[in-house]
């Protein structure tokens, strides 16, 4: 079985930019990696200083290349659970059989999209179905565009991406706006369609328009949808690691978890971050790792020099 200093789980920003980190701190590493990232339908990449516009698969070849160059190891494959070895470190168990000893872990597993259940929805999801306006605003701005509403905040949202357009249609259930989200919305121009929908109407492979359950059709290029996220954290949670009230993994600023030897980045304890974020996170919690192991090495080091 393998001995690593630090096994990292998940490929991500988060975990590539660990990896980067450790690897050239002279660490011996290893990235785990599914190799299903969560932004794999975008076409591009936003918001990324030096690399916007970059697609995602580009910026992981370049980071695992980057990772292999200073000597850090890649897997590809699935980590199915996670288990103390009774000394101090972990060992981690891959679907294939095989089995990572580490002295550090580093989950890095990240986020999917609990979207509403509409027909042609998921299909166009990251094309022209979208979750951040951060992310996809630009590309969009000045279009007719809609924002699919009806969740807790989600009128706050739509405000957030009345930034890049003046021609925004909330579409809601009846009898969920408050008086003051009302007014706030029409305050901003923000259109207001309160009914079920039926379908998204796609023609030519392009969204047209949104269908309501009474046959209305609305024309809209591009839709904004707030998602509900449910991090992929049942590694952390099945190693006894805290989580809070709406389920997400407690950590401290460095991404330590409440289990001694296992730090978290990215996604998983992160709903906001986006890729820049996820990256520095992980680099964040590389270097209180990388301490963590060195604050270790000293204490062996003692035992073993004294007479």
């Amino acid at each position: 079985m393998s001995q690593y200093d630090v096994a990292i789980i998940g490929g991500g920003a988060a975990g590539l930019s660990a990896a980067l980190v450790l690897s050239r701190a002279r660490r011996k590493i290893v990235v785990i990696d599914a190799g299903h990232p969560r932004n794999a339908s975008a076409a591009h990449m936003h918001g990324y200083l030096s690399r916007d516009g970059l697609p995602p698969g580009e910026l992981l070849r370049y980071g695992r290349d980057e990772v292999r160059h200073y000597g850090g190891e890649i897997l590809d494959g699935t980590v199915t659970d996670l288990a103390s070895d009774g000394r101090g470190g972990f060992e981690a168990g891959l679907a294939d059989g095989r089995r990572i000893s580490a002295r550090r872990l580093l989950v890095t597993t990240g986020l999917r999209d609990d979207l509403p259940d509409l027909p042609g929805l998921r299909e166009r999801w990251a094309r022209d179905v979208l979750h951040c306006p951060y992310c996809h605003g630009h590309e969009v701005r000045d279009r007719r565009l809609g924002v699919i509403g009806g969740t807790a905040g989600s009128a706050g949202y739509a405000q957030i991406v009345r930034q890049w357009t003046h021609d925004l249609i909330y579409f809601t259930a009846p009898d969920t706006l408050t008086a003051v989200e009302r007014s706030e919305l029409a305050a901003r121009g923000i259109g207001i369609v309160e009914g079920g929908i039926d379908r998204l109407v796609i023609d030519d492979d392009q969204l047209r328009g949104v269908q309501l359950h009474d046959g209305c059709v609305v024309p809209r290029d591009a839709l904004f949808v707030p998602p509900r996220f449910v991090p992929n954290n049942r590694l952390l949670t099945g190693l006894g690691c805290g989580v809070d009230a709406a389920g997400w993994a407690t950590t401290d600023a460095t991404g330590r978890t409440s289990v001694a030897g296992v730090w978290a980045a990215g996604n998983v304890i992160d709903p906001r971050a986006q890729v820049i974020t996820a990256a520095g996170a992980g680099s964040a919690a590389a270097i209180a790792l990388n301490a963590d192991l060195v604050d270790e090495d000293v204490r062996v080091a003692v035992r073993l020099h004294q007479p």
